[in-house]
């Protein structure tokens, strides 16, 4: 008796739309330890105080901490692929 179960092997299509389905979930996740790295971030650098509503101060503050961040992830982003390119 084979050790593979016969109901768990995937035909060509399935295989390909499993993988798909797995990329989209690695997506997702990355995505979301990127929001998690910038409120870690953003927010250690702006809040300071704790209070029922956030002062124009902190809002502006995590605006451009956010901005900030997405600009250097962009340009890493981008001169990584740059490099990949070019083949250094």
């Amino acid at each position: 008796m084979s050790a593979q179960n016969p109901q768990m092997q995937f035909n060509e299509a399935e295989q390909r739309e499993l993988a798909q389905f797995l990329e989209a979930e690695n997506a997702k996740a990355r995505i979301q330890q990127t929001v998690h790295a910038m409120t870690d971030s953003c927010w250690d650098k702006c809040i300071f105080k704790i209070n029922n509503k956030m002062d124009r101060s902190d809002e502006s503050c995590l605006s451009n901490c956010v901005e900030r961040f997405l600009d250097s992830s962009l340009f890493v982003v981008k001169r990584l692929e740059d490099l990949r390119s070019s083949g250094i």
